[in-house]
């Protein structure tokens, strides 16, 4: 499966474009790649069309809501409650004859009748004339996304924590600053696609007259030419440099949650948006806790005497040893709660920290003094060793039969 585009990039629009940008974007892809245009396509044309329009609208469906885009901006598609995008069966639950309403408007039928859209079960119905400009004006260019790995253990997770993390990207040429070229006259308008970067081609069906856009095969879609290009970077505008980038890592996050660094990735060609950093938490194995979201657990081995008579436990936390009570008469398998004792939620995702969940293993000795063993003897026939289960003795002791 191909990896998934950035959503800024699939519309063609910068990071800080605004909602009316983001919508005007949706709407001329929305014209261009509805598979009910592509009728008279070949099988691979009408793939490609689907392809894109559900590309697009997953797009729309997270950067037109101010709150999904906040999280897609910070952790990228994967994000702590699942990730973003529905995938070929939907699209998170949004209705794309909505959107498409308050794109075109009220006017249009979207049940098939007359001109404006068909029915959108399927992608079916698109009906009518069409219209629309689509790809006629050149996209913006974005340089590729650096995905990198941070480990992390689990104190530097519980407190969030600041990372210098060196990489390697390529940058605005600092000679020709990022022209191709140290002379403005170099550069030309493309005489093929005359600077849209897409040569058009038409085809004429009975659903009317459609056009296919393709990148241009003279300029490779930038809508210029360099006649003398730059020495330094040889045309391209750009150059290949080593930096070391600063993250602020949130308390809370976990194994393979994506942090995005807006504009931090590869610069693009002839001046267009950075690609973005996304750095991919690691998190590492502790020596003694278990980790599953919020909470942690713990295993303490503890001896038979302990459990019969009481004592007291060193616990290992993520601050320092917290000491415990056993208390007499403690079974093997019981397990006790330290509140507030876990992970906290990541910042916008929840909130509360987890506990600490301690389960008690119990210590028998397969080797005893001749003294012990008389101790123990003695005690065989004692009423205080004889199982008499008590309500709670039971519950856990029924717990423990289903997990075996």
């Amino acid at each position: 499966m191909a990896e998934k585009r950035d959503y800024y990039e699939v519309l063609g629009v910068a990071k800080t474009a605004s909602a009316d940008e983001i919508k005007s974007a949706f709407k001329k892809l929305a014209l261009k790649w509805h598979p009910d245009r592509w009728v008279s396509g070949t099988d691979a044309e009408k793939k490609t069309a689907e392809e894109n329009f559900k590309e697009a609208s997953e797009a729309y469906e997270v950067l037109s809501d101010p709150d999904k885009r906040a999280k897609y901006d910070q952790f990228g598609f994967n994000g702590p409650s699942g990730g973003f995008g529905g995938g070929a069966g939907g699209f998170s639950g949004f209705d794309i004859n909505d959107i498409l309403k308050d794109l075109f408007g009220a006017g249009f039928d979207f049940g098939g009748n007359g001109g404006g859209f068909g029915g959108f079960s399927g992608f079916g119905g698109f009906g009518g004339r069409g219209g629309g400009r689509g790809g006629s004006q050149q996209r913006v260019q974005r340089g590729r996304d650096i995905r990198t790995r941070v480990r992390l253990t689990l104190e530097e997770i519980a407190k969030g924590v600041t990372k210098e993390i060196s990489i390697e990207r390529y940058e605005q040429c600092p000679d020709c600053g990022g022209k191709g070229t140290k002379n403005e006259s170099d550069i030309q308008t493309c005489p093929v696609c005359h600077g849209s970067g897409q040569e058009q081609r038409y085809v004429n069906s009975i659903f009317g007259r459609t056009v296919t856009y393709t990148t241009c095969s003279r300029c490779g879609g930038e809508g210029k030419i360099v006649s003398n290009p730059c020495h330094t970077c040889g045309g391209t505008g750009l150059v290949r440099k080593r930096v070391t980038v600063t993250v602020n890592i949130p308390a809370g996050v976990e194994d393979g949650m994506q942090l995005t660094l807006q504009g931090q990735g590869h610069a693009a060609k002839a001046g267009g948006i950075n690609g973005d950093l996304l750095v991919v938490i690691e998190e590492l194995p502790h020596e003694s806790l278990k980790r599953e979201g919020k909470n942690l657990f713990y295993t303490k081995i503890i001896p038979v005497t302990d459990a019969i008579l009481g004592g007291e436990a060193a616990i290992p936390c993520l601050d320092g040893t917290y000491k415990i009570k056993i208390e007499p008469g403690t079974q093997s398998g019981t397990i006790v709660r330290l509140r507030g004792r876990g992970m906290p939620a990541v910042k916008g995702y929840g909130s509360g920290t987890g506990d600490l969940y301690v389960k008690y293993l119990v210590w028998i000795p397969k080797k005893l003094k001749s003294s012990e063993k008389d101790a123990l003897e003695s005690m065989r026939q004692s009423e205080s060793f004889v199982p008499n289960l008590s309500r709670e003795d039971k519950n856990l002791f029924d717990k423990m039969k289903e997990n075996f």
